[in-house]
């Protein structure tokens, strides 16, 4: 078995925010969720070293990840070998991750764990000037590692970078940490050290050469930005090949917790955030949905779902907005509002309906029961439960005192604000 642990203590200055680095989001889920899901995965052994705003990060991971274990670093040691002064791994391997490079695949951590050696680490090969750590090879050998600020003009332009992800066995961390000084331009205890020492100490370093996307780490908005596009692209890629259309596919956003089961079409400029799960739906352009389930219906163009939607078997159409609705067989064909309500097969509701669902104070639950038909421009005023094959004119006013009057197959036909507009002038 390996242990896992993930560098998360950094201050993340260049990101130039409030919000501590970690928790910025690669398609709507925090960035070191990756880390720890794909930690996880591995083993059941994992750790998180933290600093900067620690308690806001490990609040937010143990509600999502409860298993990981908490390490606070001392930055009496800076850098990624101070990060580990503080360390304790239960098993006999070490696999160090970094909190802020969500593209790397769970293969590629795989292949890494199952190389033979006392240390394995990743590298890649960018071509441009870059800041990443330089790795020295001569004779297929691992000579040395050198962080990009303290390395020469000549060490600069070596293509071969340092992807910041190693195995180590537990022994060589226990007996180089001690070891390690921070003389040098950063002034900190830098990890790589490790692998120098045990080089020169004769044990096998070995590498695992990938593509210099799945090492990107993320420093600045910049970085984000280009994180996302490369993730979306993963994504969407995925959904392609299970079977998914899309349309002008770039112009859509999916969040990594969205499913997409069976046949589905999305149109363009679609949003998806949170966790959903579409299941042979059509979806159309200039929709949103969030936290949702929605199967086998039609939903859009420019319709808005909002959380906790169960919508099944139903067509909702431009410009209504669902939120807390659970839907089952409902044609809401525009311009409504359907919040906190449950509403059951055979119900059309009419241009302009509004569920007025808060009263200032609370948010209070709907119900229409079967076959009713709600006409255009009414208002429901929740807490409110509408009896089955009931026919609501356009333009009444509901409440529940109207409401428990209404029988099985009644007719409310009268208008609670009837106007006759006259003068109307012909333009």
């Amino acid at each position: 078995m390996t242990s896992v642990v993930i560098l998360a203590a950094g201050f993340g200055t260049r990101m130039k925010s409030s919000l501590a680095k970690p928790l910025h989001k690669i398609s709507d889920w925090e960035m070191i969720f990756y880390s720890l899901e794909n930690a996880f995965k591995l083993s059941d052994d994992v750790s998180v070293v933290l600093f900067n705003q620690a308690e806001k990060i490990q609040e937010k991971i143990l509600s999502e990840f409860k298993n990981t274990k908490i390490v606070l670093q001392n930055m009496q040691f800076s850098g990624t070998g101070g990060a580990l002064k503080n360390y304790h791994a239960l098993y006999d391997e070490v696999l160090v991750l970094n909190a802020d490079m969500p593209l790397v695949s769970l293969d590629s951590l795989k292949q890494l764990c199952t190389l033979d050696c006392d240390i394995a680490m990743s590298i890649f090969n960018k071509y441009e000037k870059n800041e990443y750590g330089k790795v020295v090879i001569n004779d297929e050998k691992i000579v040395k590692i050198v962080e990009n600020k303290d390395a020469n003009e000549e060490e600069k332009n070596i293509s071969l970078c340092n992807g910041g992800i190693y195995k180590f066995k537990k022994d060589i961390l226990e007996n180089y940490l001690p070891k390690l000084k921070n003389d040098n331009a950063q002034k900190e205890y830098y990890l790589t050290d490790i692998i120098k020492f045990a080089i020169d100490d004769g044990f096998l370093v070995k590498s695992m050469l990938k593509d210099e996307n799945e090492f990107l780490g993320i420093n600045s908005k910049k970085d984000l930005e280009q994180a996302q596009a490369l993730h979306q692209k993963m994504i969407k890629e995925k959904l392609l090949q299970d079977g998914i259309i899309m349309h002008n596919k770039e112009s859509i956003f999916i969040s990594y917790k969205s499913e997409f089961i069976d046949e589905c079409e999305i149109y363009p400029n679609c949003v998806f955030k949170g966790k959903n799960k579409i299941i042979k739906s059509v979806i159309y352009e200039n929709t949103s949905i969030e936290n949702s389930i929605v199967a086998n219906s039609s939903i859009g163009p420019l319709a808005r779902i909002r959380p906790k939607c169960d919508i099944k078997e139903s067509k909702i159409g431009n410009f209504v907005e669902c939120k807390n609705a659970d839907l089952t067989k409902v044609k809401a064909g525009h311009l409504s509002y359907l919040g906190d309500c449950v509403i059951k097969s055979g119900v059309n509701i009419g241009c302009g309906v509004i569920i007025c669902n808060y009263d200032g104070v609370k948010k209070h639950l709907s119900v229409i029961n079967e076959d009713c038909f709600i006409g255009s421009n009414s208002n429901l005023i929740a807490p409110i439960e509408i009896a089955k094959n009931t026919l609501i004119a356009a333009g009444s006013t509901i409440s529940n005192k109207d409401a428990s009057k209404m029988q099985e197959k009644d007719l409310f036909l009268q208008r609670a604000d009837a106007r006759i507009i006259s003068n109307f002038k012909q333009f």
